[in-house]
This record gives C-alpha cells, sequence and structure tokens, in this order.
C-alpha cells in the first residue's frame, strides 16, 4: 500500500514548510505581523521575519530542546528560534559550551550557528502577547511538536519552563503512556524516565531576562543540566 501523504512529508524540512504558511490562530497572526510592521526602534533597519518560526537544528538529534514561543522582537524579527535576543545570548552561550553549538553567537539566521546533535522547537511558533498564549492556541501548535517528535525520535528532552514542560507530558497523558502530569512535578534540574522508549526528560527553568537578570537562573544551573543530558546521552548510546 502506498503510504499517506502526510507519511511521505514527515520530513523537518517539510514540516518546517507548513509551520511556516500556518494561520490557524487570528490573533497571533495579527499580533506577529503588527509587531513586524511597526518593529522597535532599534530594528528600524530590519525586515522583520513576521511569520511563525520553524524548528531548527540537527536532523539527526538525539536531544530535542522544547522552548515556549518566538519573542516579539527577536525570533519574531529574525526567523530563528531564540535568535537575535537576551535569552539566546544566555542559551547559546551554554550550548556552546556543553558542545552541542559550533558557536555562542546567535545574531541571524546566515551568522553560522549551527546546532550539533540538538534541535530547537517551542510549545508555540507565533510570538503571543505579553508573552501569554492562550490554551487554544497552544493545542492548534501542538500537532507540529508531536511530529517533531516522531519525525526526530530524541532520546532526550530539553524543556525550558513549565509551559513546555505541561505540553510534553499532555501528550504523555494523551497518549496513555502517564496517569497524570501532575506526578512529575516542575523543578529545576529534574530528569524523568518515562521507560526505554521514549526520551528522557530534563528540567530548567526558561532563560528569560526575568530568571537570568535575578538569578534564578545562573549559567551554572544551566550548564549543570546540560552536563547531565550529556552523560545520559552517553549511557544510552553506549547501550
Amino acid at each position: 500500500m502506498v503510504g499517506s501523504p502526510c507519511a511521505m512529508r514527515d520530513t523537518p524540512e517539510q514540516l518546517n514548510e507548513e509551520v511556516v504558511k500556518c494561520r490557524k490562530c487570528p490573533r497571533l497572526v495579527r499580533y506577529r505581523e503588527q509587531i513586524a510592521r511597526e518593529k522597535r526602534l532599534a530594528f528600524r533597519e530590519w525586515e522583520y521575519w513576521g511569520k511563525p518560526v520553524p524548528g531548527f537544528g540537527d536532523p539527526a538529534a538525539k536531544l530535542l530542546i522544547l522552548g515556549l514561543a518566538p519573542a516579539a522582537h527577536g525570533a519574531n524579527r529574525t526567523g530563528r528560534m531564540f535568535t537575535g535576543d537576551r535569552s539566546g545570548d544566555f542559551l547559546f552561550d551554554a550550548l556552546h559550551r556543553s558542545g552541542f553549538a559550533n558557536q555562542a553567537i546567535s545574531n541571524h539566521r546566515g551568522d553560522g550557528l549551527a546546532l550539533q546533535d540538538a534541535y530547537m522547537g517551542a510549545t508555540l511558533r507565533c510570538a503571543p502577547p505579553a508573552n501569554k498564549p492562550l490554551p487554544s492556541e497552544l493545542a492548534n501548535c501542538r500537532p507540529y511538536f508531536e511530529r517533531e517528535l516522531k519525525i526526530l525520535r530524541p532520546r532526550a528532552i530539553l524543556v525550558l519552563g513549565g509551559i513546555a514542560m505541561r505540553a510534553y507530558l499532555g501528550v504523555l497523558k494523551e497518549r496513555g503512556r502517564i496517569k497524570s502530569p501532575a506526578a512529575f512535578p516542575f523543578r529545576h534540574g529534574a530528569s524523568y524516565d518515562f521507560g526505554v522508549d521514549l526520551p528522557r526528560l530534563f528540567v530548567s527553568y526558561h532563560p528569560s531576562q526575568q530568571n537570568t537578570f535575578t538569578g534564578k537562573l545562573t549559567g551554572a544551573m544551566l550548564a549543570q543540566v546540560l552536563r547531565d543530558i550529556r552523560r545520559f546521552l552517553a549511557r544510552d548510546l553506549g547501550k
């Protein structure tokens, strides 16, 4: 039997093409396009991306990094996850130091950045007003994340923040793999095993300025989580 068109298209490139064309959420479409028109004064010479932001990274990755959503003047401007803002500076510096990125700089799509054995996605692909997505918007975006899981088959998932963690636990509950997400509390540095056929979950605070400027999340704290992931992947691949 010939495979379905959806199955035949299940590659990161094809999925990202679909993501970029998405207009499921009218509120998000209006907001991302308004920001792209009005711009921030410091970026008035930029041509803003102003569309849903696709996944980014190594298609053979063993680690999937799941963030919240594009920043209005970060990824919504540059078109690449965690690129062009302070959160990205913090995150990519840590990824570079841990060997998951070839450089610590993430300014624009043509800056030479490449991820190594890591892939970056988000629970929401469009910048939400006040960084607060609606439940319906998260639900609209979830199929993209589920397809990324199917395509990449990662051995580890790093969730950045509580919303990202709830999104993944929601997928597991819907599939009957866990009974209650409440059994897996959000705590920075936590790690959860759901069985040999599922990725191991690693938990970090989100690298937002609110967390990094206040010291709630430090470089050392994120580095420790990434070291834990490295050790797990080394053991997992050695089995």
